[in-house]
């Protein structure tokens, strides 16, 4: 399996921590524009339609939202 593979991320979720009704508190963070990231593949959590959920810094996870389709990020996940 690949170490890193590149996708194309926009705005994104950043969980950090939980509150004292074990909700999350999450920040919600809009950018401009997308941009190209090489992401290592062991951070990659999961992946959904419209999320990839990877792991941050200091134990943080984040949600970030990918331009390719949920099957061009799949197939990048498979290859060899």
């Amino acid at each position: 399996m690949k170490k890193f593979i590149p996708i194309t991320v926009g705005s994104y979720l950043v969980v950090h921590g939980y509150d004292e009704h074990n909700r999350e508190i999450i920040e919600s963070v809009e950018v401009e524009r997308a941009s190209l990231k090489i992401v290592a593949v062991d951070r990659i959590q999961s992946l959904s339609e419209k999320y990839m959920l990877v792991t941050g810094a200091f134990g943080r996870l984040m949600y970030w939202e990918y331009e390719e389709s949920f099957e061009e990020i799949s197939a990048k996940l498979m290859e060899n």
